[in-house]
């Protein structure tokens, strides 16, 4: 009997400790957050890659069996996931994570949103109801959704709530040091005129004083014809623009034709984590932008 619990004890001690909380995030920014806020205390599945539009992802098996596990999901909200995770929710059965739930957690909605439309027509093209959806590319937005989402790990993980307090209160205090260097960094862009593929870029633009003089799709979420862009063309020989703004996972053509003929940088932003080889984490992400952006401004 003593030999049976030896072995026992030995196997539990040589057995690594799972983690507290499976986390299901929308977006590799998310997954960023969480792995910055709770370490080795969760094990984190991302649904979607840098180079994916994350408004177009197909609710696949895999993607419903993750949910299914899941004791968190945490995405941007804000009808960015609308084509896609709805379904994935809804088919994994678990109730732990359907919205209204503790487990389901929306990033958009603890920020102060852009773009909200007074008008819903989706002759407009990909109009988003509750305002534009890509808030996470103004680093400011992470202090206040990096606090509602430590209090929820703290909610749904009690045990763990010293941990999760200081690890807040580390990346509070890095974050904002950190927001400090980039705007000091990016004072040149201020007032910088740019010309952005989707209108994608209006948090970063507030955060940093870009003033958008136009965009190359006609509508949001609509592929720029060759007529349209030559609109553009017109556009730009009367409101000049020192850059052309992407999103790495977006097709280069529209922005390298306006580049090439308008003499302009054409800039390919990183957008997420894992958007370029220097957006390795969220740190990353925002290092990489501001170079980006400060090259293309020469």
């Amino acid at each position: 009997m003593k030999k049976v619990l030896c072995a026992f004890l030995l196997f539990a001690l040589g057995t690594p400790a799972h983690a507290a909380l499976n986390i299901f995030a929308c977006e590799p920014e998310w997954a960023a957050l969480i792995q910055e806020l709770a370490g080795d205390k969760a094990s984190v599945y991302t649904a979607t890659g840098a180079l994916q539009d994350p408004h177009h992802i197909e609710a696949r098996p895999s993607l419903i069996a993750k949910a299914r596990r899941a004791d968190l999901v945490v995405c941007t909200g804000a009808e960015l996931e609308m084509a896609w995770l709805p379904v994935v929710l809804r088919e994994s059965g678990n109730s732990r994570v359907q919205p209204g739930s503790v487990g389901y957690f929306e990033a958009a909605s603890v920020v102060h949103m852009l773009e909200v439309p007074t008008r819903l027509d989706r002759g407009d093209g990909d109009v988003h109801a509750q305002g534009n959806p890509h808030i996470q590319t103004d680093p400011r937005n992470f202090l206040p959704v990096a606090d509602a989402l430590g209090n929820r790990l703290i909610q749904l993980d009690p045990a763990n709530a010293a941990d999760y307090r200081q690890r807040l209160a580390a990346f509070t205090q890095r974050w904002s040091d950190a927001i400090a260097g980039w705007e000091k960094q990016a004072a040149p862009l201020r007032g910088a005129p740019v010309v952005v593929q989707h209108q994608g870029f209006p948090y970063l633009s507030a955060w940093l004083g870009l003033k958008e003089v136009t965009t190359l799709e006609p509508k949001p979420g609509m592929e720029p014809s060759a007529a349209h862009l030559s609109q553009v063309l017109n556009t730009l020989q009367q409101h000049p623009a020192k850059m052309v703004l992407r999103a790495a996972y977006q097709d280069g053509r529209p922005s390298e034709w306006i580049s090439q003929r308008a003499h302009i940088a054409a800039v390919e932003l990183p957008y997420t984590v894992g958007g370029s080889e220097g957006a390795k984490d969220l740190f990353g992400l925002f290092d990489d932008t501001v170079s980006r952006l400060l090259v293309g401004l020469k």
